[in-house]
């Protein structure tokens, strides 16, 4: 049974930064999309960063870009370093995995993932 279990959320100032983990257990050895999600209230999920294990380029929404970084570690740890955070950046964060290549639709990271943690909150004031 796959299990992903997001930490490190919290509240910072504007410009602050957080570092987001999650740890992943329960699946085979393969290659994975790894992703980070987030949602704020009224907002729809909306994919943030993504890298897959089998290799190639991290995968970054425009609002992020420059400023968050996903990294993981055999892909059983996962990580969103996040800096220079703006008040926009406040939403809970979602860790996420699926089996195969990471996926975009229309532009967007696809929502379509086969697995995904709680969530952890991330507030930065302004």
């Amino acid at each position: 049974q796959v299990q992903l279990v997001e930490s490190g959320g919290g509240s910072v100032q504007a410009g602050g930064s957080l570092n987001l983990s999650c740890t992943a257990s329960g699946y085979a050895d393969s290659n994975y999309c790894l992703g980070w999600f987030r949602q704020a209230p009224g907002k729809e999920r909306e994919g943030v960063a993504a890298i897959y294990t089998g290799g190639g380029s991290e995968i970054y929404a425009d609002s992020v870009k420059g400023r968050f970084s996903i990294s993981h570690d055999n892909a059983r740890m996962i990580y969103l370093q996040m800096n220079s955070l703006k008040p926009e950046d406040t939403a809970m964060y979602y860790c996420a995995v699926d089996r195969g290549a990471c996926v975009m639709l229309r532009g967007v990271i696809s929502p379509y993932f086969g697995h995904w943690g709680q969530g952890t909150q991330v507030t930065v004031s302004s």
